[in-house]
């Protein structure tokens, strides 16, 4: 059995449609969540699918140990992010190379790095006049956005798109791949 976690900062809509994807997979397991944020919607939603969640503070974080003695316990040989809003560590870079994922709600390199997150980034995409958006699946490094990219899928922006109206595309594309992107990433491992 291949063991995820999965880095979340919010609702959790992401991680809950991770953690349905994979529950009745015989090789591979959401097995924990971690998080910045007490209070936020993750925690229920993976909690009710038998998925624990535990909160690590920012200095937990970015000091790492806490954090990869917590995945070490759980046996985790893929990290991935759903909404996680903290820079990844050096110290936790370095224990998984190559082996943290992002998704991010545009099509890299456009519109990405420090502050380009959520609807920021339609706001910005509608902004611009772009006729087209979507989500890039990347590798995580040491910069924000600027990891190797694995996946992009794309969706038509039509001028009279609001950012909310993008928002919905996108998300409905994050949906649709990301859990496959991680599975055919894990049949690799």
């Amino acid at each position: 059995m291949k063991n995820i976690a999965i880095f979340a900062s919010g609702s959790g809509t992401n991680a809950e449609n991770i953690t349905r994807y994979f529950a009745n997979s015989e090789n591979i397991n959401v097995a924990v969540v971690l998080s910045n944020n007490r209070n936020v919607g993750v925690h229920g939603r993976v909690n009710r699918l038998g998925v624990p969640s535990f909160v690590f503070s920012r200095e937990e974080f970015i000091a790492g140990v806490p954090v990869l003695e917590k995945l070490a316990e759980y046996d985790v040989c893929l990290i991935v992010l759903a909404g996680f809003m903290n820079k990844i560590s050096d110290v936790i870079l370095q224990a998984f190379p190559g082996k943290i994922v992002n998704i991010h709600p545009a099509l890299l390199p456009k519109y990405g790095g420090k502050g380009m997150y959520g609807m920021h980034v339609h706001e910005a995409v509608v902004k611009a006049g772009e006729r087209e958006s979507g989500i890039t699946i990347h590798y995580v490094n040491e910069h924000y956005d600027e990891g190797a990219i694995i996946f992009q899928a794309s969706c038509p922006v039509s001028p009279l798109d609001s950012p909310e109206e993008v928002a919905r595309k996108v998300h409905a594309l994050e949906y649709a791949h990301y859990p496959e992107v991680i599975e055919e990433l894990l049949r690799a491992l």
